[in-house]
């Protein structure tokens, strides 16, 4: 959000940026869902509902975990917050005790380190690399674990990376989860239905049930059905974790919005080809960019195989001179470089947990992209030794 602050004071001034940093779908919600919310808007659902969110769309929820997550949780197990983030936040503010460590690897979301150190806890922070997929392994996982380990953040798909794990590698890191039983996992699926190739989004509850006690869930309407600004996510897991997260809430933010709601039942119960229609969009702009970003001197990435990033290794361009004399020591540097020089935005590597890298957005047309990378190539060319 701040990247894209600076993006818009840019624009004010009358410079055209090309803005990578966007995590949202670029197209608009589809329109059955709008409708869906006029219609409640005009038949009066616009009053209060209940602080876990409605029965419809906590039955919408229930039954979209079973349908495509075969995953079975009854209504009492669900709880709709104001997007994912809500829930998150809510989980590590009902759940951690001052000193309680969280494992979070990297790259990770800006969001999970500073939410769990505001509820008094100790981000552990794992750092998995480009040899092993951005990914953690088990045995990473295992060195990790200490008696005061509270809970596992796994997020596949991945952002920033677009990292989906195998059902080898979660497999594996179940194996480790249950032989330690006071660690708990959550697992942010918001990115689901974006995946690539061969790929397949696979919910670690489906590989390891039995640590379904000990699991939260999270997911939302934002990413699949371009939903952003109608904040809707959600959270499935044990009853003593959503009573807590209710209490939370009831005395936080009352409940979630009630059209929003409702226009989320249409959402997951109604026709899903509009889903699948934005994943085949993604995954051409993910052709077109890695292919660009590959050619240009200096800047690597590997194939995201989920969600819609590019993780961009800029180590290459460590150590060069700009026009104007300076020298490009961190990704920072390459980032600001990128944005006053190129008038192309993307958020720095460092603020995931990965220096070096650059994140950009492929939630963007191919003309964009096109261009974007091209004025990225004749910035680079600038450079000196």
């Amino acid at each position: 959000m701040a990247a894209k602050a600076r993006v818009d004071a840019l624009r004010a001034a009358g410079r055209k940026i090309i803005d990578f940093t966007i995590g949202e779908p670029d197209f608009p919600t589809p329109p059955h869902i709008v409708a869906a919310g006029v219609d409640a808007l005009q038949s009066g659902h616009t009053r209060y509902t209940g602080s876990t969110g409605t029965p419809a769309l906590r039955k919408a929820i229930a039954a979209k975990l079973e349908r495509e997550n075969h995953l079975r949780y009854s209504v009492d197990e669900v709880v709709v917050g104001n997007g994912a983030k809500h829930i998150i936040y809510n989980t590590f503010a009902a759940t951690l005790n001052e000193g309680d460590e969280v494992i979070i690897p990297t790259p990770y979301w800006v969001s999970y380190p500073d939410m769990v150190a505001i509820h008094g806890g100790k981000p552990v922070i794992v750092n998995c690399d480009a040899a092993s997929g951005f990914k953690l392994t088990a045995a990473a996982l295992e060195s990790a674990i200490t008696a005061h380990t509270r809970w596992l953040v796994l997020n596949t798909p991945n952002n920033p990376s677009g990292a989906v794990y195998t059902s080898d590698e979660l497999n594996a890191i179940c194996a480790v989860l249950l032989r330690h039983p006071q660690v708990w996992l959550m697992t942010d699926e918001i990115y689901e239905h974006f995946v690539y190739g061969d790929a397949q989004h696979i919910s670690p509850l489906q590989i390891a049930p039995a640590l379904k006690t000990r699991t939260l869930v999270v997911n939302g309407v934002s990413k699949a059905y371009a939903m952003t600004g109608w904040r809707i996510g959600y959270g499935a897991g044990p009853q003593v974790l959503m009573k807590a997260l209710a209490l939370l809430m009831s005395q936080s933010t009352t409940c979630p919005s009630a059209v929003s709601q409702a226009a989320a039942v249409t959402a997951l119960s109604g026709p899903q080809q509009c889903v699948l229609q934005g994943r085949d969009l993604f995954s051409k702009r993910r052709d077109a960019i890695v292919t660009l970003i590959n050619s240009i001197p200096g800047l690597s990435c590997l194939p995201p195989d989920g969600a819609f990033y590019v993780f961009v290794d800029v180590a290459g361009l460590l150590g060069k001179h700009t026009p104007q004399g300076a020298t490009l020591t961190s990704d920072v540097d390459v980032m600001m470089y990128f944005l006053e020089q190129a008038g192309v935005a993307t958020i720095d590597g460092a603020s995931y947990g990965q220096p070096s890298y650059l994140r950009m957005s492929f939630a963007t047309s191919i003309e964009q992209i096109e261009s974007g990378c091209q004025q990225l190539r004749d910035a680079v060319s600038q450079l000196m030794p």
